[in-house]
């Protein structure tokens, strides 16, 4: 059952950081978007486009990360193969790092607290939860 439910959870944490890109990298310049991450007006977002557009990249590729890694897992059947332990290492990787990120982003402030707690919470339960896959 941990298997699967660290599967879910990772899942969860991957379709989110997509999420996170599109909104970051494909739909920036839009008002609804700019405004849920705290810019004040569209001046601000032209001038930070570039650096969500980058940022955003960055949310893909540990989701990427995830997936492989998911996928990895359950070709390698968990009985140690090779698919499996390099699974399970790219989908802690993956998790972890979106778990720091988090962190980080409450380093800037109490603000972020929801922010962090948003783009930490899934990933956190699938690290765990795939600790013990």
């Amino acid at each position: 059952m941990t298997p699967i439910l660290a599967t879910v959870f990772g899942a969860l944490a991957a379709l989110l950081h997509v999420y996170i890109f599109v909104m970051e990298s494909v739909q920036w310049s839009q008002p609804r978007i700019w405004r849920r991450f705290g810019v004040p007006d569209q001046a601000t977002a032209d001038a930070t486009k570039p650096m969500a557009y980058n940022q955003g990249f960055y949310n893909l590729f540990l989701a990427i990360g995830a997936i492989l890694g998911i996928v990895l897992f359950w070709a390698g059947g968990g009985d140690g193969a090779a698919a499996d332990v390099a699974g399970r290492a790219l989908v802690l990787f993956s998790l972890g790092s979106m778990v720091a990120a988090a962190l980080v982003l409450l380093t800037t402030g109490m603000k972020y607290l929801r922010a962090a707690l948003i783009q930490g919470t899934l990933p956190l339960i699938g690290f765990v939860l795939f600790l013990f896959a």
